[in-house]
């Protein structure tokens, strides 16, 4: 069997080796445009940045290490430019030479990657970049320590717009700005969770401009940006706008794509030719929570897919059963997760959801080092499942979403959550572990224990009345306008002060004790609500706001 692969990195180069193990008779050929096969894409934000020094350092394996260990023939600088289907055969252009050869297959297998959005091609300068490969990340990085650019703009605020800001930001005194189009940063979490990061940006010297896109840019001395709303100037620019299928030789050889350009496959990785396999960020998948057609370019899925795809093609049926997105984001001293679907999602698609905001800590609170970090639980009700997650904090993050994350694609109910028995010692978690403490909230609220409300309902009631839980200290330094103030541990020999006329919306730092406090009212016979995530979120949705 004759096995023709069309790209390396995550999706090809595991295809490769996994159907080597499987098969050691097979002929396998890889072609990769590029000069590198194998390398840690998901770094190169970290080597412009100088965390990683190195550029070997970046490259996972090479054409001889291929040969050596896997008999797998390699061809760098070989790009696949047509396929003919009928005839079972591509053509390929050897890149330095032009020459062109052609390479009959008994299965072929696309995994072409997607290319940056780039609107601005018509501008040929070396001060604007895009990073896709090794080679962009060098330029970048060279660029920057040997000219030393005092403005630097990054249009495209989403994981590698803002990773590559923070990098950027280890070289000191350079000036470094992010222009999003949409309302915030990072498109898969909702506004208030993205409020922290927008904040812990700005706190670190990265100014955001929000909300606004990019018309036009002019180079003439400098950069002059033309934004759908003012203008501003910069000595470099990179584009992280986004990436689109590279699927251009599937389209001129009639394989199925979708209108984003993205290859349509089953859940064999099987494109409409059933010789002709497709994977990774050319490929439109099923999310996994929605159960519709999406498209999620990660590196995780990319690998798994290239074992179904390995599998299929040697004979061990295999099926790919959709992405559900878990992605994680290192910012300065912050953590960022998210799995599954998002509120605006929700929305969007018009899902039925609810959702939770807690504030628990990383570990035990009376060990040294404790930090609290923010939970949003998207949920469905009638089914008692998690639809989705956004964890945000500095220690514990990747934990708390990868259990969260196995919980949504292993469907367990919130009953399971409170059931889940975790490792527990003070220096690592606490003894009710913070996914337990997601059950329990969940429980108590379709139990109407306590009913939930968030500070954008808050805002959207005429005449709130509002109730402070906190310390008269904690609200001396700063509260809600309309707030009145009982410590929670004074409310019961002051509840004849409140009205019960009225609903009553009570918070505290974190939620904790305004649920203490909306039990001891409801038992009183009061209406109340509990508005969850708190001071602290209310704080950092006003920060946001008013920079």
């Amino acid at each position: 069997m004759k096995v023709l692969i069309v790209g390396g990195v995550a999706g090809g180069a595991t295809t490769a080796t996994r159907l080597r193990r499987l098969d050691e008779k097979a002929q396998i050929i890889i072609f990769e445009r590029g000069e590198f096969v194998s390398f840690a894409n998901c770094g190169l934000p970290y080597y412009i940045g100088d965390v990683i020094k190195e550029k070997k350092n970046l490259l996972l394996q090479t054409p001889k290490s291929f040969k050596d260990r896997f008999n797998i023939d390699v061809r760098v600088n070989n790009e696949v430019v047509k396929i003919d289907r009928e005839k079972k055969q591509v053509l390929i252009r050897k890149v330095n030479s032009g020459e062109e050869y052609i390479e009959t297959y008994d299965k072929l297998v696309l995994s072409p990657g997607a290319e940056p959005i780039n609107p601005f091609k018509v501008i040929k300068s070396e001060k604007i970049a895009t990073l896709r490969n090794v080679n962009d990340s060098v330029k970048i990085k060279d660029y920057i320590q040997k000219n030393n650019p005092k403005n630097i703009v990054i249009i495209g605020g989403g994981y590698i717009g803002v990773e590559v800001a923070e990098n950027i930001k280890h070289y000191g005194s350079v000036n470094v700005t992010i222009v999003e189009k949409a309302p915030h940063v990072i498109a898969s979490i909702d506004k208030d969770i993205a409020s922290i990061i927008q904040n812990r940006l700005r706190e670190n010297n990265i100014n955001l401009i929000l909300n606004n896109g990019v018309k036009e840019i002019k180079e003439e001395s400098i950069f002059n940006i033309l934004l759908d709303k003012g203008e501003i100037k910069a000595d470099y620019i990179i584009l992280s706008i986004g990436v689109k299928p590279e699927t251009a030789i599937a389209k001129d050889a009639d394989i199925a794509l979708n209108s984003r350009g993205s290859i349509i496959v089953d859940e064999y990785m099987r494109t409409n030719d059933k010789d002709i396999y497709a994977l990774g960020d050319a490929v439109e998948i099923k999310n996994y929570v929605t159960n519709m057609p999406d498209y999620i370019p990660l590196a995780g899925p990319a690998n798994r897919q290239a074992r179904i795809v390995a599998n299929n093609i040697f004979g061990l049926e295999s099926k790919y059963k959709g992405t559900m997105g878990s992605s994680i984001l290192k910012f300065f001293d912050y953590t960022l997760a998210t799995t599954g679907i998002s509120e605006e999602k929700c929305k969007m698609l018009d899902i039925k959801y609810k959702k939770i905001i807690i504030t628990p800590f990383c570990h035990a609170t009376y060990y040294p080092g404790a930090s609290e970090m923010m939970v949003k639980v998207i949920y469905c009700e009638k089914e008692k499942i998690l639809l989705g997650a956004q964890v945000i904090g500095k220690e514990g993050v990747d934990k708390v979403s990868d259990i969260l994350a196995t919980a949504i694609r292993s469907k367990l109910n919130i009953y399971d959550l409170e059931d889940l028995e975790l490792c527990y010692a003070p220096p690592f978690s606490s003894a009710k572990s913070v996914v337990n403490i997601v059950g329990n909230v969940i429980e108590n609220e379709i139990n109407g224990l306590v009913k939930n409300i968030f500070w954008e309902d808050v805002e959207n009631t005429d005449t709130p009345y509002v109730l402070d839980a906190r310390t008269k200290g904690e609200y001396e330094s700063g509260h809600f306008s309309k707030a009145i103030n009982i410590p929670l541990d004074e409310l019961r020999e002051n509840i004849s002060k409140l009205d019960k006329s009225k609903e009553i919306l009570v918070y505290c730092k974190t939620g904790v004790r305004s649920y203490i406090a909306c039990r001891i009212l409801m038992q009183n016979g009061f209406k109340v609500k509990n508005i969850m995530g708190g001071y602290n979120l209310y704080k950092e949705i006003e920060k946001d706001r008013l920079s």
